[in-house]
């Protein structure tokens, strides 16, 4: 199976600025290490790192704000076959950065590509969760939910996670807790994380790659451009009783 041409962009929604350490992207690192062998070629960028502000417009310097680099992430998710969201878990919920991430996609989301589409179509896009206690399918629930609706495509399986035991304890990767060092880093071991971290790759990239080989979804019945100059398909307004 050849991958290599497609691409991936991961968000890491992390709340802690680099080079502080990163249990989210830890994790995203073995998806990453598939991609490498797989020959796909990919990007990460921690949003809190980048001047991205807070809204629900493309550019938000025509807002109010002195800076936004928003335009700039989005001309490299758009150029991403695959679109991979990571987040930890606060409160049982995605971080605040990936919140402003969900919203900034939509401000774009009505957009359409070449053939009248909203310019999410043809999209893949999945997420990865870290953090202590539950939560980690509540998360995922959310974020895929909202890819889905501005218009990426959600394989089976298109989430993975790792979460602790209830209560304060070390992280994903971790190799110390309580200044003792750990025999595996945290998480390393864990069958049903690695199993579905993999699963979640490899289904991403099968979906992207049939997506890009049939030029994503026809443009019958779903065009934005169409619907707008009149043309419904098989739709009839219904009766009124």
């Amino acid at each position: 199976m050849n991958f290599s041409n497609l691409s991936v962009i991961y968000i890491n929604c992390s709340l802690k600025k680099s080079p502080q350490k990163s249990h989210t992207e830890t994790l995203m690192e073995v998806s990453q290490n598939i991609l490498k062998k797989e020959n796909v070629a990919y990007e990460t960028i921690r949003l809190i790192d980048e001047e991205v502000a807070v809204g629900i417009y493309p550019d938000m310097t025509e807002h109010g704000y002195d800076k936004d680099v928003w335009p700039e992430i989005f001309e490299k998710i758009i150029a991403a076959d695959i679109l991979i969201v990571g987040t930890p878990i606060w409160l049982g919920e995605k971080s605040s950065e990936a919140q402003k991430l969900i919203e900034r996609l939509y401000a774009m989301s009505s957009k359409t590509n070449d053939k009248g589409q909203y310019i999410f179509y043809g999209k893949v896009g999945g997420c990865m969760i870290t953090g202590n206690e539950d939560g980690v399918k509540h998360c995922a629930m959310g974020i895929l939910y909202a890819l889905q609706h501005v218009g990426y495509s959600i394989p089976p399986q298109a989430d993975s996670g790792w979460i602790g035991k209830v209560g304060p304890g070390p992280s994903y990767g971790d190799t110390e807790w309580k200044d003792e060092k750990l025999n595996i880093p945290v998480g390393f071991d864990s069958d049903f994380t690695n199993r579905n971290t993999t699963f979640m790759t490899y289904n991403l990239l099968h979906l992207a790659k049939m997506l890009k080989e049939n030029n994503g979804y026809p443009n019958y019945g779903n065009s934005r451009d169409k619907w707008d100059d009149g043309t419904h398909w098989a739709f009839e307004n219904p009766e009124y009783r």
